[in-house]
């Protein structure tokens, strides 16, 4: 499961094509931004030849994502191009592969860093709370060998009975195999690529956080065969004792997270080895930490697999694009200039308002199968905000199934699901109103480790302490005081600023390196106790 690029769409007929590609005038490791020899346009080449284990009609090329645009040539033809850096793309090459003979696969990435496409956190001049930029191919490139009637995709939407199924295939019929948690497999056999499967009551297993009982599900058509998992899980909004709390299968949960920007110290992007993203959720997870606050990045399928195993809640952010202003976005309202007309902002944009309108739909549906994904947020501290009620009907109308925290932070207009609040420097009183408040930042205490900081001449955070005892009281004091006490009156979730170092930034539970965690464990796992027993 782990070692194919898309856990829930698993065939055996496929190769990697990762490894040494030649990258201008150099060999460099693919995936892996390159991001030592920086430069706007990059020219990939990688040669491959095809195993003979290879006899399907069809060959269907994959890229993870490429940062930002991307055009792909095979054997000197044009396949076409791709927008955007977080996505993944393909191209159905059978007329141009070649069997018996080496292939030449050639990718022309180009990366100005435009505001008018998604970039996260990258800034060519990072620094503080922006970091180093990535460029070109930064996931994994794969080639698989399909029939005529092979499943191109599918889409799970569970709820706490069942699941509903739909299929993408040329295929007249196929056949569904589940393994029940009795050791029993069931086997259904469909025509409509549309359907619903129930379970009997003695075979339902509820995902959550305790328990994330995942279903294995083998599909098959005449000449295809996948392998795939689901959860029964549902998370909606109720109104429990006069108050709407969050609730995950019709329980209330409290979604106590970190916010995690996806950086690392060997890869940038990237960890060395997929199994880290595994590391950093079972570190969290030993810290009490329910939820990761997936920030404005998206991830390879493996980190949400991973999630769905173990039982960790995702709130997957979309990706900023569009100009920042650290005197519009940040200094103004943190001193608590909140209100914004942001139907009137950006009116020049369109361009850009378009992109970020379709890679918000793409990014719902790239990660609707994933259980582990209860909320997304749509924008981050108004940066690149616009039409935010708007852009909150769009995604609810394209997955019903989750929550939306349209304004993360400040500028809330009319329509979210939550009432969002940041707050740094300082701990106040919270007061939830009507909808669930959801501190969706907060804290960012800092302290320095000596021998594992990115840059020991800058420190960036929101307030210094001197050792891992003073900043594990101080973390424990705020939750005391500002969290906790919020909780009996509808306070939903808090993410606490965050998982780990990130360059300048010294704020994390871990270091960058993630070899020193910064914070007493058994203090973090009884204060995790302690917001659990308040619901």
């Amino acid at each position: 499961m782990e070692n194919y690029k898309r856990p829930q769409l698993r065939r055996n007929s496929y190769m990697l094509l990762d490894g040494k590609w030649q990258l201008n005038d150099t060999r460099v490791d693919v995936p892996y931004p390159p991001q030592t020899a920086l430069s706007d346009r990059l020219l990939y080449k990688h040669t491959f030849t095809i195993p003979n284990t290879f006899n399907r009609p069809r060959f269907i090329l994959h890229f993870g994502a490429v940062d930002q645009l991307a055009k792909v040539y095979l054997n000197g033809e044009y396949l076409g191009s791709h927008k955007g850096g977080y996505l993944p793309f393909s191209f159905d090459v059978s007329h141009c592969i070649k069997l018996n003979e080496a292939n030449i696969l050639e990718v022309e990435a180009q990366d100005t860093l435009s505001e008018i496409y998604p970039y996260g956190k990258q800034s060519k001049k990072r620094g503080g709370m922006w970091y180093t930029p990535i460029s070109g191919i930064w996931q994994s490139v794969w080639l698989e060998n399909v029939s005529n009637d092979y499943i191109k995709d599918l889409r799970i939407t569970p709820d706490t009975k069942g699941i509903n199924l739909e299929l993408v295939t040329d295929a007249s019929d196929y056949t569904v195999h589940i393994s029940l948690p009795n050791g029993d497999t069931r086997t259904l056999h469909f025509t409509d690529k549309c359907v619903r499967i129930d379970f009997d009551e003695e075979d339902i297993i509820n995902w959550c956080p305790d328990n994330p009982y995942l279903y294995d599900m083998k599909i098959e058509t005449a000449n295809d065969c996948i392998d795939s998992y689901f959860a029964l899980r549902e998370v909606k909004i109720l109104n429990l004792n006069g108050i709407n709390r969050v609730c995950l299968n019709g329980k209330p949960i409290f979604m106590h997270g970190v916010l995690d920007q996806g950086y690392f110290s060997d890869g940038i992007y990237l960890p060395k080895e997929d199994k880290e993203y595994e590391r950093d959720i079972l570190r969290m997870k030993e810290l009490g930490i329910n939820t990761l606050r997936k920030h404005i990045k998206i991830e390879p399928d493996i980190f949400y697999y991973y999630c769905d195993k173990h039982g960790m809640l995702v709130v997957q952010d979309m990706v900023n694009s569009g100009k920042y202003s650290f005197f519009f976005d940040t200094a103004l309202p943190t001193i608590g200039f909140k209100r914004i007309n942001d139907t009137k902002r950006f009116p020049k944009d369109s361009v850009r308002k378009a992109f970020f309108e379709q890679h918000m739909i793409d990014t719902i549906k790239q990660l609707h199968n994933h259980p582990c994904i209860i909320v997304y947020t749509i924008f981050n501290e108004g940066w690149g905000q616009f039409d935010s009620d708007s852009m909150y009907a769009l995604a609810k109308n394209a997955d019903p199934t989750r929550l939306y925290d349209s304004t993360s932070g400040w500028f809330a207009r009319k329509h979210s699901d939550f009432d969002s609040e940041h707050i740094y420097f300082r701990t106040k009183k919270l007061k939830p109103k009507k909808r669930p408040l959801f501190l969706s930042e907060f804290g960012g205490f800092t302290y320095r480790v000596k021998e594992h900081c990115f840059n020991p001449a800058k420190t960036y955070g929101y307030g210094a302490c001197k050792d891992s005892q003073s900043l594990t009281n101080r973390i424990v004091e705020t939750y005391k005081k500002m969290v906790i006490p919020a909780i009996k009156d509808g306070l939903c979730g808090c993410i606490y600023t965050q998982l780990s170092d990130v360059e300048d930034e010294i704020n994390g539970l871990y270091t960058y390196d993630r070899k020193v965690c910064k914070v007493d464990k058994n203090a973090m796992q009884s204060l995790a106790k302690d917001i659990y027993n308040k619901l």
